[in-house]
């Protein structure tokens, strides 16, 4: 069984990556934070370390795993903080963790409830595991259905396939596996409401637009860019 990131190109994130891209990971971060506990977090399939560099701050120690060593490599030395090269059905951890997050992991993988089900095993009994994804109901891929760019609003586009993505969820199928795997509920909800694509949107806003279609996000979860929920044993 192989649950391991599928297709995932490490250039993009080195070469492709946008500076909105980034904004969009530090928003999911801000949307998460309050959920963390301490003192020890493991965070699986880091890349080069963009949510890394905020997570430190909220934990005595953090791990994070990641399959490519190019990427882990990018992310600087931290002191309360260990990088490890490793694919996720590979990792053997020699501890339990208070939070767990998976962050953009679950639309990569072959067997997301796989994953998720191991997770369980590194989780302290009253720990948390933060999940997100990209939305297969945001308001921008169902706009490119109506202008016929896609088929339906799951499938998979063109930067989906250069980020090495299996699947697009939505919040129906997003919970669907998490409840297949045993996890209970606690919070969900959505992160940015885009009505562009982030090219688009790097192009031609501003700060206060980006801050404002944020903050809107909050009150249109089922077609916000990005899904998310919060979840334990």
């Amino acid at each position: 069984m192989n649950i391991t990131e599928k297709n995932l190109d490490g250039r993009w994130y080195i070469q492709g990556q946008l500076d909105f891209d980034r904004k969009l990971i530090y928003y999911r971060y801000q949307t998460i934070k309050n959920h963390i506990k301490g003192p020890y977090g493991l965070e699986l399939g880091s890349a080069e370390g963009e949510m890394t560099q905020y997570l430190i701050n909220d934990f005595e120690h953090l791990i994070s795993v990641d399959g490519s060593k190019e990427l882990l490599d990018m992310i600087p030395l931290y002191p309360n903080h260990t990088k490890i090269h490793s694919f996720f059905e590979d990792f053997k951890p020699n501890k339990k963790f208070n939070t767990i997050i998976m962050e953009h992991i679950l639309e990569h993988v072959d067997q997301p409830v796989d994953i998720m089900l191991l997770a369980k095993e590194w989780l302290e009994d009253d720990g948390i595991i933060l999940l997100g994804v990209p939305n297969a109901l945001s308001i921008h891929r169902l706009v490119a259905v109506k202008m016929g760019l896609l088929q339906s609003p799951d499938e998979l586009n063109s930067r989906d396939h250069a980020l090495g993505h299996q699947r697009v969820y939505c919040m129906k199928t997003f919970l669907r596996d998490i409840k297949n795997a045993g996890l209970k509920v606690l919070e969900k909800g959505g992160v940015f409401f885009k009505p562009l694509s982030n090219g688009q949107i790097e192009q031609n806003w501003d700060e206060n637009m980006i801050e404002g279609f944020y903050q809107l996000g909050k009150d249109f979860p089922d077609n916000a860019a990005e899904i998310y929920v919060v979840c334990q044993k």
